[in-house]
């Protein structure tokens, strides 16, 4: 009944590295890969509108709260497994769904799909930890592997790199379509041969330089006990670097929520926040009260947050992160 394939997947570096544990594990050479920006998570609604049927589809990475209409509709003719760590809400009841769901603040999917396959690629969820901001977490999944302190730096520039990557308005920010960096990594087994010498890791480390070093300087434009906010303009440099250098900031101030805005040229803005590391919560609650947001406890942003609710979102992260 179900005689096709496809993967479905966030394009950061948690929903790339997730999808190689599995397809090293159970490869599918003839899958459709279907991605884009870490921001378009309605992923689904394309395979809906295609109308597709009678497939075996695998979802990683986008929240199944914000494709739910999407999922219940493809869940009467295809077969899905579904595994995440955002806020998913009530599951779908279907014998054709088989999740893997889970948003605890200190795991991200890599992580996930680590536990299914009992550590078998274990590297690359190291990888994609690292990339989703979760360094500590990282550094104890990696704890068994008995790494020298050089490889383990070495996987977190991979991860963090390969996040970078998944940063822009569309694919055209990008300097590589999410399906175009995954098969440059499938043929590796070991992560640390792809940073080493992969012409594309090269490509993304010379971007990534050039970008940051843009970004050095940023004051925040609105600074509390509670958290800090950055704005940058609309220009792809500032889409690109906006993951990393809010994750960044997080990792510097543990105390404090940390806000990055970047300007869509629309009168709205694309909001990035960070919940502070010390207290892991609350960041997907606050941007789900906005249009088009959504995320996870630790981390969560709004798609377009219009100009004139700047100021209410903003007072939502003091209320919401007030010291006592």
């Amino acid at each position: 009944m179900f005689n096709r394939q496809i993967d479905v997947f966030n394009g950061d570096a948690d929903g790339l590295c997730a999808l190689h544990q599995l397809r090293l594990a159970d490869p599918r050479e003839g899958a459709e890969l279907v991605t884009g920006v870490k921001r378009d998570i309605k992923l689904l609604s394309r395979l809906q509108e295609r109308g597709v049927s009678g497939c075996e589809i695998t979802v990683l990475d986008i929240s199944l709260d914000s494709n739910r209409l999407a999922l219940e509709s493809l869940l009467t003719s295809n077969r899905v497994q579904y595994i995440d760590h955002h806020y998913a809400g009530l599951l779908p009841n279907s014998p054709n769904l088989e999740a893997h769901i889970h948003p605890e603040p200190e795991l991200c999917t890599s992580l996930i799909v680590d536990q299914l396959l009992v550590g078998r690629h274990r590297l690359w969820a190291v990888v994609g930890a690292f990339g989703d901001n979760l360094h500590a977490a990282a550094i104890r999944a990696a704890e068994p592997l008995a790494l020298n302190a050089t490889d383990l730096a070495g996987l977190q520039e991979l991860g963090e790199l390969l996040n970078y990557n998944g940063y822009g308005k569309s694919t055209s920010d990008l300097y590589f379509h999410p399906a175009t960096l995954y098969s440059a990594m499938k043929s590796f087994i070991d992560p640390r041969d792809f940073q080493a010498t992969s012409p594309v890791v090269a490509r993304l480390r010379d971007g990534y330089r050039q970008d940051w070093d843009l970004a050095q300087g940023l004051q925040p434009f609105w600074e509390s006990r509670e958290g800090r906010a950055y704005r940058l303009p609309d220009l792809p440099w500032c889409r690109r670097v906006a993951g990393v250098y809010i994750n960044e900031k997080a990792r510097a101030d543990r105390q404090r929520a940390q806000v990055l805005l970047v300007d869509n040229g629309n009168g709205t803005m694309l909001a990035s926040l960070r919940a502070p590391l010390n207290n892991r919560t609350g960041a997907d609650t606050i941007c789900r009260a906005f249009p088009s947001g959504g995320g996870r406890p630790a981390a969560a942003g709004i798609n377009e947050l219009p100009e004139e609710l700047l100021t209410e979102f903003l007072q939502a992260i003091a209320t919401a992160y007030t010291m006592t």
